[in-house]
């Protein structure tokens, strides 16, 4: 007898909105839409994105400190 029980959706696997989502990784709002439409609607996957991105445009921002 496997039998799941299904209690609804749980906040963190809810999609998250753009305005909430910019402001909680310090993101514009064009690039959260984006980061949203290519890795939502998984939370994990667009909170992960979003650091990749920050990383990548720090690691170029310092590049271009070196020039």
């Amino acid at each position: 007898m496997d039998q799941q029980i299904d209690i609804g959706i749980q906040p963190d696997d809810q999609p998250y909105e753009v305005a909430s989502f910019a402001r909680k990784h310090g993101l514009p709002i064009p690039v959260a839409d984006a980061v949203l439409f290519a890795k939502g609607p998984s939370r994990a996957a667009c909170d992960t994105a979003a650091l990749a991105f920050l990383c990548a445009v720090s690691q170029f921002a310092r590049k271009q400190g070196v020039r």
